[in-house]
């Protein structure tokens, strides 16, 4: 059985809950991608996955479906075909675009984007609508996986860490200052050269959206950590 190990420590009672939940995973990179990997090997049995971008070669360094062989390819079918490897039994709803709003229900909902304005709006509606959320605050421009850590968004550590101070700051305006778990980091960031690019993206929709992005530097240490770290969270709370 695949699951027999799981179930030797949690037991067949909460394997089977674990078979019966729905956890929904918006962004599929370095964080999001072993949140993916560690869900499906825990046994959840349904999970929507959604991202729009493709393999690139700068993705090798840190992501779980990054190799020579799948540059240019979308993430969520690589997803589709290697979850279906691990469980041929797992019910997968795939979203191949850019989540800007829309409605979606899970028993939870894990949060791995890194463009502000999706994270913020995906983080309102879970509170909003009562989906229990953790958020990854911290991944990039660190290299120390120690110093993650697991806390509700009012008792973060560094409230000055500036994607951390944006997204409080995004979040307060919305009324909403504690209720989100976020997995971040004790670690001040470091990055040895400053460079943005500009992104063009066409939804599903038609909407265009273009927005300047900062490129993180980033490490194969901390990102799966921090997805690890969160697909734990989920598997906890879920199994009670």
């Amino acid at each position: 059985m695949i699951f027999a190990r799981n179930e030797l420590f949690w037991g067949k009672k909460a394997q089977e809950k674990l078979s019966k939940s729905h956890v929904a995973v918006f962004g599929l990179g370095g964080v999001g991608g072993y949140s993916v990997e560690m869900l499906a090997r825990a046994g959840v049995g349904e999970l929507t996955i959604v991202d729009f971008d493709t393999v690139s070669e700068t993705n090798i360094n840190r992501q779980i479906i990054a190799l020579n062989s799948t540059i240019g390819e979308n993430k969520t079918e690589l997803f589709k075909q290697r979850l279906k490897d691990i469980n041929p039994d797992i019910k997968l709803n795939i979203v191949n675009d850019f989540y800007t709003t829309g409605e979606f229900y899970a028993d939870f909902a894990i949060d791995a984007i890194d463009t502000m304005r999706s994270k913020v709006s995906l983080l309102e509606y879970c509170v909003k609508n009562n989906i229990p959320v953790i958020s990854s605050m911290g991944a990039g421009n660190r290299i120390d996986p120690t110093k993650l850590y697991i806390s509700d968004i009012s008792e973060i550590h560094n409230k000055k860490a500036p994607f951390v101070s944006n997204v409080l700051y995004q979040l307060k305006k919305r009324g909403i200052e504690t209720g989100i778990i976020v997995v971040t980091s004790d670690e001040s960031p470091h990055v040895e050269e400053k460079i943005s690019e500009v992104e063009h993206i066409v939804t599903q929709s038609g909407e265009e959206i273009e927005f300047t992005k900062i490129i993180p530097s980033s490490t194969p240490f901390v990102a799966s950590t921090a997805g690890i770290y969160m697909a734990y969270y989920v598997i906890k709370r879920l199994i009670g």
